[in-house]
């Protein structure tokens, strides 16, 4: 019989370093990596299906009636969703499913009693966010600035508790990437 697999959630802003962790973390055999749906248009280098699977909005919207998502979270005006039968079978082969999400997806999934280790990657500062966004060239500054706006709500959210337990298991803030990836290692295997 197959070990059960555990469900790691790993959340943070936009620019405090969840993706690189995530990347670096997936890297491992015992990790599967769940692939979100978005609404949002494709960056350059994108592919469909491997870094997100783009859907239309209508597209989205029926999927999310017919309860084909974990969980769904509205960032940005954009509609982002984790597919929820990639989890189920990963977790009965014994895997680590490994899910980037943001803190509403979160709160959804511990609202629920989903059992899982539930990670925050925080930045040092806001003004490091900043700078972070600004460097990856991608967002024009008033894009940079709401992303600024909803990371502080963000923050500030991570810290929050539901029913008692914390929202998140663990805060780590995002000095050192190799730290943080380290760290975040520890955790997942001890």
């Amino acid at each position: 019989m197959t070990d059960v697999g555990k469900l790691v959630v790993i959340s943070g802003p936009s620019g405090a370093g969840k993706t690189s962790v995530c990347r670096a973390l997936k890297q491992h055999p015992a990790v599967e990596f769940s692939v979100s749906a978005t609404t949002r248009a494709r960056r350059e280098g994108e592919r469909d299906g491997v870094d997100y699977h783009f859907l239309t909005r209508e597209d989205f919207q029926r999927r999310l009636s017919e309860n084909q998502f974990l969980e769904w979270a509205s960032y940005n005006g954009n509609l982002y969703g984790t597919p929820r039968w990639p989890m189920d079978a990963a977790l009965a082969r014994g895997l680590t499913f490994l899910v980037e999400i943001e803190v509403k997806g979160t709160r959804q999934l511990r609202e629920r009693g989903t059992p899982g280790l539930y990670v925050f990657i925080a930045p040092p500062s806001i003004d490091e966010l900043r700078r972070r966004l600004l460097h990856r060239g991608s967002n024009d500054a008033v894009e940079i600035e709401q992303r600024v706006r909803i990371a502080e709500h963000e923050l500030a959210a991570a810290r929050e508790h539901i029913g008692g337990q914390p929202l998140y298991d663990h805060i780590i803030e995002n000095r050192d990437l190799d730290e943080t990836i380290r760290r975040v290692k520890e955790l997942l295997w001890p």
